[in-house]
């Protein structure tokens, strides 16, 4: 081979090698400048159903990774919502929504175009669950309004900390177990992925009251039945719910 041929191939090798750098470097980030927060989760929160099954990315961009789809149901049949938490535009004018994504593993944040959303609807309150002193407490506009003891999960079936909301709320019939009400939130429990609905952190009531305060569950919130009834009339969906120790 000639030199010249020699100079020619290692040149067409670099620009090769570039490329994959040039796009990551093009691609913007999780949390790119210019992002406007749409939610602070603590006083005002906005949510939304979403209008299609779209794919939800890792990046605000369509050629980013694909970490999940919206779905139009929770694991109860309900209907699904997401919050979301801010917005950015990219250099075509599209607007983007990140959203926090209700699977496993908990935490995820992910980025869907606003057209992938319905109208947001914005709630201002918000509940907080101390795990070490088994307290959970709802504000509205930043006070306090609602406060309960509660019965978390066990020290092999942990009740999950982390930055969650409420998804859904019913009725319970037929199961004295549960109470008379429930809300479901976008906490998973960490150990029980074969547990009925996937193992999603419920807030719910209980016939047994005298393990409140206490860690009796399998991951679930256990309120007596006089203070979930009261919760449940005070909580919207799509209220945020951070849980830590």
């Amino acid at each position: 081979m000639s030199c010249h041929r020699k100079l020619v191939l290692s040149a067409l090798l670099v620009v090769l090698a570039l490329v994959p750098a040039a796009a990551r470097a093009a691609e913007p980030s999780p949390n790119p400048a210019g992002m406007q927060q749409l939610s602070d989760e603590r006083t005002m929160t906005r949510w939304a159903y979403p209008d299609t099954r779209g794919a939800i990315y890792s990046r605000p961009t369509g050629q980013a990774q694909r970490i999940g789809r919206l779905r139009w149901f929770t694991e109860d049949r309900l209907p699904e919502i997401y919050i979301a938490l801010a917005s950015w535009s990219d250099e075509h004018g599209t607007p983007w929504v990140q959203i926090r994504v209700p699977k496993r593993p908990n935490g995820i944040v992910g980025w869907v175009p606003r057209s992938s959303l319905r109208s947001f609807t914005v709630v201002n309150t918000a509940l907080e669950l101390n795990r070490s002193t088994l307290m959970l407490t709802l504000t509205r506009g930043g006070q306090q309004i609602w406060s309960g003891h509660v019965g978390i999960g066990a020290k092999g079936t942990p009740t999950p900390t982390g930055h969650f909301y409420i998804r859904e709320k019913f009725r319970v019939a037929g199961a004295p177990v549960y109470g008379p009400f429930a809300l479901g939130t976008s906490a998973y429990a960490p150990h029980l992925t074969d547990w009925p609905g996937g193992g999603v952190v419920g807030l719910h009531g209980t016939n047994q009251p005298g393990l409140i305060p206490g860690r009796p569950s399998h991951g679930c919130i256990r309120l007596r039945n006089d203070k979930i009834t009261s919760l449940y009339r005070l909580v919207p969906r799509g209220t945020p719910l951070w849980i830590h120790d």
